[in-house]
């Protein structure tokens, strides 16, 4: 059997309404949107309204043109970390974030001078919202923050974070790469002012599409990170200042924009709820499971209504580059293991410098691939004793 445990990374299978979309717009339409007036480029157009209108259905936010389509929830953060940020802006972020965003707000602390505060979660990978609050000062300006853990799976206090930035006039990032098409992430009431977002993960969509949606507050202040063909005001050789314009240069995705559309129909269609408890009950299953095993340590908020479809383990007697291989290469069982690009969140729950191995569900999982999953870390523990 095959079981493929690494959705956290990149979700597969995909729909196939996914890869027939796909397919159907480079065999059949293929137009440019925004750069002709002929019905293939007029089709694609229609699809890019569509995925925009989706997409802000999805997040509940009420200003289509304020989603912003890019490469990747990477290029979206450093879109809008490196945009409205200057010299002595004091920034929050926690030590469960993923490099994409710490990376960034790293370079810009030792380049521009950002004062950046990174708040330590507990060990079980959630944030303790009093101390968000503490490290308020009069010049914070943004605090970013993940949504759920791509380690742990820890779901964080958003909504009462959100609250507080509001309350304090603070500009609120969320990072919903692991949360998104799995729990309800939601734009008003979370009280953001920008939501960064990927394809091809739990949104079921392909790689290299993602995006963010800003309000219009923090686009006033946001400046665009690449500059170049738009489509419109050709003859002007100042960047357009209107949405999505101002941060969509160059040839758009389109082929991945319309694939993460149909992921997004698939789960409207299916229920984000029903996915969710899916989930939820796999990944109940399994940590129950290990939880009674001998050598295995399970890591994060063990409670499913706290967390998403990771579940993260070591074993005693083994390496986790180890554990890993021999899941792969004698059961295989795909899965993860390492530091996940998020190292300060390793070294909050306790894995650093190792890491840990990580099996990460998804809505195509079977509890039977689960079950499996199980027997197969039980005959590990007997051969490497």
């Amino acid at each position: 059997m095959n079981v493929y445990l690494d959705n956290a990374s990149t979700s597969f299978p995909k729909p196939k309404t996914v890869s027939d979309s796909i397919y159907n717009y480079l065999t059949n339409i293929g137009g440019n949107p925004g750069r002709a007036n002929h019905s293939n480029a007029l089709e694609s157009n229609r699809y890019l309204f569509l995925a925009r209108e989706t997409i802000a259905n999805f997040f509940n936010f009420h200003k289509i043109e304020n989603v912003i389509f890019t490469n990747n929830i990477t290029s979206s953060l450093n879109t809008l970390i490196n945009g409205i940020l200057k010299p002595g802006d004091h920034v929050i972020t926690s030590s469960m974030e993923h490099n994409s965003v710490i990376r960034p707000l790293y370079n810009l602390k030792e380049t521009i001078g950002i004062d950046l505060e990174i708040v330590s979660a507990k060990s079980n990978g959630i944030i303790d919202v009093d101390l968000i609050a503490k490290a308020i000062r009069n010049n914070t300006k943004l605090i970013i923050l993940t949504h759920a853990s791509n380690i742990t799976g820890s779901i964080q206090p958003i909504q009462k974070i959100g609250e507080l930035c509001k309350k304090h006039n603070i500009f609120f990032i969320l990072d919903s790469a692991q949360s998104a098409g799995v729990i309800e992430v939601d734009f008003k009431n979370f009280n953001l002012n920008a939501l960064a977002f990927t394809g091809h993960k739990s949104l079921l969509g392909p790689q290299g599409i993602g995006g963010f949606i800003i309000d219009d507050k923090l686009n006033e202040i946001c400046n665009p990170y690449i500059l170049g063909g738009t489509g419109s005001l050709s003859h002007s050789l100042v960047q357009p200042d209107f949405l999505p314009d101002k941060f969509e240069s160059g040839t758009l995705n389109i082929p991945g924009i319309i694939g993460l559309y149909e992921g997004i129909k698939f789960i409207e269609k299916e229920g984000l709820n029903t996915i969710y408890e899916h989930n939820a009950y796999l990944r109940s299953y399994l940590i129950n499971e290990i939880s009674n095993m001998n050598n295995f340590t399970i890591y994060g908020d063990l409670n499913p209504a706290n967390g998403t479809s990771c579940v993260s383990i070591t074993n005693s007697n083994l390496d986790v580059s180890e554990l890993s291989f021999i899941l792969d290469s004698d059961y295989g069982i795909s899965n993860r293991s390492g530091l996940h690009c998020a190292p300060l969140a390793h070294k909050t729950i306790g894995t650093y410098p190792n890491g840990t191995v990580r099996l990460s569900l998804g809505y195509f999982n079977t509890l039977e691939e689960i079950k499996y999953t199980v027997d197969s870390l039980n005959k590990i523990n007997k051969l490497y004793k």
